[in-house]
């Protein structure tokens, strides 16, 4: 049986979470799309549960497992296999620890991995191709237990005494019961670990703290169903009119965008209340989506809604890796073009062929919504082994290759720990070196240059150390404005902060940039000069955060007089071939990248050397 308008609850959930991944600015809180997949998907199997039992009065385990292997597997294989051969025309830097990365996919613990690898959808330098199968993972894993404790209490229940209407009633009391209790402790676990600091990447990959979506789907199907249904939800359909149910159901999506315009991955309001929230306005708009299946009885779901419906999982699938891939070579909307081209194509190719056949069925080369003929042609599994196999055998090869070739450390990484590693070294004698060195003013300030910057100036520290002047460089990977400002305020308390500092952070911007940027002016002791070098996101366009402070440091200029402005975003976009083989905004390891950087900062000290100190 299939209930019309859950459709649309599945395209709202693939739509928040491809435009969150196409226009992360625009649109931040996108991520709460997969708390909407986890509220429908636990509804669903739930509901499907509650049918099965008041059917045969039991529950097939080893049937459910089956059902969910044939669901999510086949298509995840293909998909990897598909998109494995658009890598041979990527930066090798893309296909680092690829074979783990697939290894975790086919594992479905990726979001383990991304714990201990330290991903996340934010801040990696070379996005992971298939980190997206984290939530395939936590949902493998639901099934997993969630399946088990079905089994249990459905044994438990089938012994009591009573009719089978009197059982659901008992089962569905105890699933709710249950489900609460265990939603209770993922949510409170989540909640906790963010008081005590947990990083927000464990909190959001773990299966114990965002596992708490699925069971609010499970308390919805508890309380509703999707054959059969208890008395009180047939009352609340009866009482309900169809025009009550769409304002409900559009009132809560409104509410959802509203999340997905304000909340943000790194903000405690997400962990707090965001995807909690999010989450019961999924549960909200499927309880509607339900009773407007009834209330519609002689209207059929449009076909259109059908098919994006029908393929939205295969298009989660290819989504990712694919706007990765296409983003190397065109910009943001035709590479979100291009994603969703190719994504439907291989998607529809996945759930309308690929899939049925290996099942062992047989489909049509041509048919509409309703399954019905247009062709003659029939495909069988049989008749199309040797050249499927064929086909097979070269996506094989190719992905073989590709994971034999992969680096286990892209080359930026590799910059990165090697240039961290010798400013560790470094930092003692710099210390000293300072401590003793001659004094600039009456404020007793060392000479020369104090560089704080973020994984840019870090993957080029010891061209700039070579080539600026009686500097010394602070570079951290993912740093921010308030996190310079501590780097600042120590060198501040040890006396070793020189007369020119030069911030060089704003890649990772948040919206608090302005306040943060005019903190840190404030924090600057009497006697300095700032050199504000304005950052570059080679994929950032006029809305994103360190395009906005770059706008912001121009016009600080005109305010301070100890300021001078080092435009490394005009630079940097003045020379593309600087960021050749890169990923458009690290340079580490490229000479020109390194030459121009310097020469930025350079420029900006000699006119600074004409202003005056604060």
């Amino acid at each position: 049986m299939r209930i019309k308008w859950f459709s649309i609850v599945r395209i709202i959930g693939l739509f928040f979470v491809l435009y969150y991944h196409f226009f992360e600015n625009q649109f931040p809180g996108g991520f709460i799309g997969v708390d909407l997949f986890f509220t429908f998907s636990a509804f669903l199997i739930t509901g499907l549960f509650f049918d099965e039992f008041e059917k045969s009065e039991s529950f097939d385990l080893t049937s459910f497992f089956h059902r969910r292997f044939y669901r999510i597997v086949p298509p995840l294989v293909f998909s990897i296999l598909i998109v494995m051969p658009f890598t041979l025309i990527i930066n090798r830097d893309f296909l680092t620890a690829i074979g783990k990365q697939i290894t975790a996919a086919l594992g479905f613990v990726t979001n383990y991995y991304e714990i201990f690898s330290g991903g996340s959808y934010e801040n990696k330098f070379i996005p992971h191709l298939f980190i997206h199968t984290w939530s395939l993972a936590i949902e493998i894993h639901f099934y997993i237990i969630w399946g088990l404790i079905l089994f249990l209490l459905a044994k438990r229940v089938r012994k009591s005494e009573g009719t089978v209407n009197q059982k659901i009633a008992i089962l569905r009391g105890q699933v709710f019961v249950v489900a609460g209790s265990l939603f209770l402790l993922s949510f409170l676990a989540m909640v906790i670990g963010l008081m005590i600091g947990m990083d927000k990447s464990v909190l959001y990959f773990s299966d114990l703290t965002h596992i708490f979506p699925f069971f609010i789907g499970v308390i919805l199907a508890s309380i509703s169903g999707v054959r059969g249904l208890p008395r009180k939800f047939k009352e609340k359909i009866e009482q309900q009119s169809t025009k009550q149910t769409i304002g409900i159901f559009i009132g809560s999506l409104i509410l959802l965008l509203v999340l997905g315009f304000k909340l943000h991955f790194d903000s405690w309001v997400t962990y707090v209340f965001g995807m909690l929230v999010a989450s019961i306005l999924a549960a909200t708009m499927i309880f509607q989506a339900r009773i407007l299946h009834e209330k519609t009885l002689d209207i059929v779901e449009p076909k259109g809604l059908t098919f994006l419906a029908d393929i939205s999982y295969a298009m989660y699938l290819y989504h990712w890796p694919f706007i990765i891939i296409f983003g190397q070579f065109v910009g943001k909307v035709p590479a979100a073009l291009l994603t969703v081209l190719f994504s439907t194509l291989f998607s529809t190719l996945s759930y309308y062929y690929l899939e049925p056949l290996l099942r062992g069925k047989t489909v049509p080369l041509f048919f509409d919504q309703s399954k019905q003929l247009l062709g003659k042609s029939k495909l069988t599994l049989e008749a199309i082994k040797k050249p499927g196999g064929a086909v097979l055998g070269i996506l094989l090869v190719v992905m073989t290759l590709q994971i034999f070739r992969a680096p286990q450390n892209s080359q930026l990484e590799s910059s990165l720990w090697l240039s961290g590693i010798q400013q560790d070294a470094d930092a003692l004698g710099t210390l000293e070196a300072t401590l003793t060195s001659a004094k600039s003013n009456q404020y007793m300030i060392p000479k020369g240059v104090s560089v704080i910057g973020d994984s840019v100036t870090l993957g080029t520290r010891e061209y700039l150390l070579a080539h600026v002047p009686n500097s010394s460089v602070d570079a951290a990977g993912n740093r921010k404005m308030n996190e310079a400002i501590e780097v600042m305020e120590a060198e501040i308390a040890s006396k070793t902060l020189r007369e020119y500092v030069v911030i060089a952070v704003g890649t990772n911007s948040l919206d608090d940039y302005k306040e943060q940027t005019d903190l840190l002016l404030q924090t600057v002791p009497e006697g300095h000069r700032v050199i504000l070098m304005t950052p570059h996101d080679g994929s950032a366009d006029a809305s994103y955060n360190s395009e906005k402070l770059a706008v912001y440091e121009r016009s600080l200029v005109n305010q301070y007089k100890y300021v001078t402005l080092a435009d490394w975003n005009t630079l940097a976009k003045a020379h593309p071939e600087a960021f050749t083989g890169t990923d458009g905004t690290h340079f580490g390891g490229n000479e020109v990248g390194g030459a121009l950087y310097a020469q930025c900062i350079n420029d900006a000290l000699k006119a600074a050397e004409k202003t005056p100190t604060k």
